[in-house]
C-alpha cells in the first residue's frame, strides 16, 4: 500500500508539474500578445500624443475667450460703464471675432498644404504658428510664413513657426 502511495505522490506532482508547465505556457502566450499590442499602441502615440497636444490647445484658447467675451459682455451691458468703454468693449470684441476668423482661415490654409495639424495665434505682439511636424525644414516654414504674411499682410518677422514635437 505504500508503494501505491509514493507511486500516487509521484503521479501527483508530475500532474501539478504539467499543470504548471502548460499554465506557464499559456500566460506567456498571452502576456506575450499583450506587450505587442501595447509596444503597437506606443508606436502609434505619437500621433495621438501629438492630436492631444492642437485638440488641448485650440480647448484652452476657446476657454479663454469665452471668458474675454463675458468679459467685454459685462463691461458693454453694465450701467456704470461709461459710453466710451462700452465703444472699446465692443471693439476688442470686434478685434477677437476677426482673429478668430483669420486663426481658422490660416489653420486651414496651413492643413491643406499637406501638415498633419496646425494651430495659430493672433496677438498683438505677433502671429504664432505651432506645426504638427518634428522636423520642419527651413522651405516648409517658409512656406507656412509666405500663407501667413499674404492672409495677414504682415512681416515675416512677426510671424514665428514652432514644430512641434
Amino acid at each position: 500500500m505504500k508503494k501505491i502511495k509514493s507511486r500516487t505522490k509521484k503521479i501527483l506532482v508530475l500532474s501539478v508539474m504539467i499543470v504548471l508547465l502548460v499554465t506557464t505556457g499559456v500566460l506567456n502566450f498571452v502576456l506575450n500578445d499583450k506587450i505587442t499590442s501595447a509596444t503597437d499602441k506606443v508606436n502609434q502615440g505619437d500621433n495621438t500624443v501629438t492630436q492631444t497636444f492642437f485638440v488641448a490647445a485650440r480647448s484652452e484658447r476657446d476657454t479663454t475667450r469665452e471668458s474675454e467675451f463675458l468679459y467685454l459682455d459685462a463691461i458693454m451691458k453694465s450701467e456704470n460703464s461709461s459710453a466710451n468703454a462700452k465703444t472699446e468693449a465692443e471693439k476688442q470684441k470686434m478685434l477677437i471675432v476677426k482673429r478668430m476668423e483669420k486663426e481658422l482661415a490660416l489653420e486651414t490654409a496651413i492643413k491643406g498644404k499637406g501638415f498633419e495639424d496646425a494651430i495659430v495665434t493672433i496677438g498683438d505682439g505677433g502671429i504664432n504658428v505651432v506645426v504638427g511636424k518634428a522636423d520642419l525644414s527651413i522651405t516648409e516654414s517658409n512656406q507656412i510664413k509666405s500663407i501667413v504674411v499674404t492672409e495677414m499682410s504682415c512681416k515675416p518677422g512677426e510671424v514665428k513657426v514652432i514644430p512641434y514635437n
